[in-house]
């Protein structure tokens, strides 16, 4: 017997980016979703990073590791532990799916043995897109969208969309687009051959930092 989970499929998920909308739920005990193509579209670009000197000295202390889908479920967990989010059972299992089928990624952060932060999302083409972003601890969120900018950048992604632009977004370098404008850019994306996040192993904290006051004009 099928029921409201069944319906979030992988097929379903991956033509829904492809087309440029996503789903969200309005709580987490709702059993359904609902499609959004937000007429301002949030994306970071990938050589735009606004890397303050306290993040550049946070990332240089290494007081942080960070890994590669060594936690999918556990970075989901960690996104949908607030006092309200959008990610329901549906949402989770069919982003489970993806992860199993390498379409969906997350990246940790890692204090010692602990899960401190991390951000998730779906990959096509050369676009990837950004789902949500937890921290637990200071500056940790911060940590892991400034080493998958570059890591994302090495490994030949042109478009990370971030759906929305919050205030936390704006202040590493998140800019808000029009719609028309977004579907230009993942069209581009999607037609230029599809690239591979798993393809090289992630950034050092010495080489994020440099990577990134390379490509950036901002502080």
């Amino acid at each position: 017997m099928s029921g409201p989970r069944d319906r979030l499929t992988p097929e379903i998920l991956l033509h829904a980016y492809a087309s440029g909308i996503f789903p969200m739920a309005e709580d987490a005990t709702d059993t359904g979703v609902f499609w959004v193509d937000p007429k301002f579209r949030g994306i970071l670009p990938l050589d735009g990073f606004h890397l303050s000197r306290s993040l550049a000295r946070t990332i240089r202390r290494g007081g942080f590791r960070a890994g590669l889908n060594e936690d999918f479920e556990g970075v989901v967990e960690g996104c949908a532990d607030r006092s309200t989010t959008w990610i329901n059972d549906q949402i989770f299992d069919g982003y489970r799916k993806l992860h199993r089928r390498g379409r969906a990624h997350s990246l940790e952060v890692w204090e010692g043995e602990a899960l401190v932060g991390g951000v998730y999302g779906v990959t096509l083409g050369r676009a990837f897109f950004g789902e949500s972003m937890f921290s637990r601890r200071r500056d940790a969120s911060k940590v892991a969208l400034a080493t998958l900018v570059v890591h994302l950048a090495q490994t030949g992604f042109t478009l990370f969309d971030t759906q929305f632009i919050t205030s936390h977004l704006a202040t590493l370098g998140g800019v808000e687009i029009p719609r028309a404008q977004y579907h230009l850019l993942l069209r581009e994306a999607l037609a230029d051959g599809e690239a591979d996040i798993t393809s090289r192993p992630l950034p050092d904290p010495h080489s994020v930092v440099q990577r990134i006051t390379q490509t950036s004009n901002r502080e």
